[in-house]
């Protein structure tokens, strides 16, 4: 019965624990910005061989919305239940022998554009994959726009990142207009993670003869970057349903000036082991001078004492006694014969 109810208490405590939602190195999918054309297919893969996870799902985030369920799947199942909002043309091709859970979405729209993250539920925490963002690009767009932005920046470490970007566009006769930064590498297979970023934008109008525009600027600020921070930054205009890029940023982050945490490590450990040599070293000199101290003491005071015998020597007779040497001694001071020990012997006249 005791087993029993330490068991209970066990689960009770695991029960309690928040759910743990993160990104995650452990899940493999496509990845950057994806492009296509309106009324074409396209899939997106993913795969995660972790035996730990139990439910795989796909999500959709449109710029400027929330995070929305597409799909979620139990590993053990090859069909996955679909939200109501994209079973027309959205589907999950799975097989369970490579944990795969591949998204396929048919006759894409532009409304289709939006990052789309692959996701897996493991014991209590759910981890996602680093995103890719689908551009779905409109055969008849009714957008007048375009978008100026440079084409690279090259950066130090720790020093500030500010983009701007121009955009020409119509004014809105219905809707709103949007604006964002998107940070995301190119082509298919990228393994950076998609950010955006909503931005402000500084809009004057003006008529060009035919209609009425506006001109904004968008600008785009951070401190002290590091290597993390590299990538493509993508100016956005989300207007009438449609997606407008520009062509998009490179930011290099050099790594010249940065010292490699493995190098930072080394320094410190040399120089631990430095401190600790100077410290034997030191205590070592201080024993041997603390050692050699009274010997030195002795032979300073004979010095002295054969300099005072040596201005009273008026005054002193001295007596020279001859000692033979034990033979058993050794045979390097055979040659000393005799030791000549001399006595002060005070004057009796003075």
């Amino acid at each position: 019965m005791r087993p029993l109810c330490i068991i209970l208490a066990l689960l009770c405590e695991i029960c309690q624990v928040p759910a743990d939602i993160k990104k995650t190195s452990g899940i493999t999918q496509d990845s950057g910005v994806i492009k296509a054309k309106e009324g074409t297919n396209v899939t997106l893969r993913c795969v995660c061989r972790d035996d730990a996870v139990t439910f795989f799902y796909w999500y959709q985030q449109s710029l400027g919305g929330k995070l929305e369920v597409i799909s979620i799947r139990m590993k053990e199942k090859a069909e996955a239940e679909i939200s109501p909002g994209y079973k027309e043309r959205f589907g999950v091709s799975a097989q369970s022998q490579d944990s795969s859970n591949h998204l396929t979405i048919t006759d894409l729209r532009p409304l289709d554009s939006a990052a789309y993250f692959c996701g897996t539920l493991e014991f209590n925490a759910i981890e996602f994959g680093q995103g890719a963002f689908l551009y779905v690009k409109s055969s008849l767009s009714n957008t007048l726009a375009y978008v100026h932005q440079p084409a690279a920046e090259s950066l130090g470490p720790g020093e500030s990142l500010n983009l701007s970007c121009a955009v020409y566009t119509e004014l809105p006769h219905v809707g709103t207009q949007s604006f964002f930064w998107i940070r995301a590498s190119t082509g298919h297979g990228a393994s950076e993670p998609v950010d955006v970023y909503p931005s402000a934008a500084q809009c004057t109008r003006f008529f060009n003869g035919k209609s009425h525009m506006m001109n904004c600027t968008l600008n785009l600020a951070k401190k002290s970057v590091s290597s993390s921070d590299a990538g493509m930054y993508r100016c956005v205009l989300a207007s009438y349903g449609e997606i407008v890029f520009g062509n998009g940023t490179t930011v290099q982050i050099g790594s010249s000036t940065e010292v490699p945490p493995l190098l930072v490590y080394c320094l410190s450990v040399a120089l631990a082991v430095s401190i600790n040599v100077l410290v034997v070293l030191a205590f070592t000199m201080y024993k041997l001078r603390k050692k050699l101290c009274p010997t030195c003491t002795g032979i300073l005071s004979h010095l002295t004492c054969l300099a005072a015998t040596s201005k009273d020597a008026d005054t002193l007779n001295y007596a020279a006694l001859s000692l033979k040497r034990n033979s058993q001694q050794h045979h390097q001071e055979d040659n000393m014969e005799t030791v000549c020990v001399y006595s002060r012997v005070k004057n009796g006249a003075s």
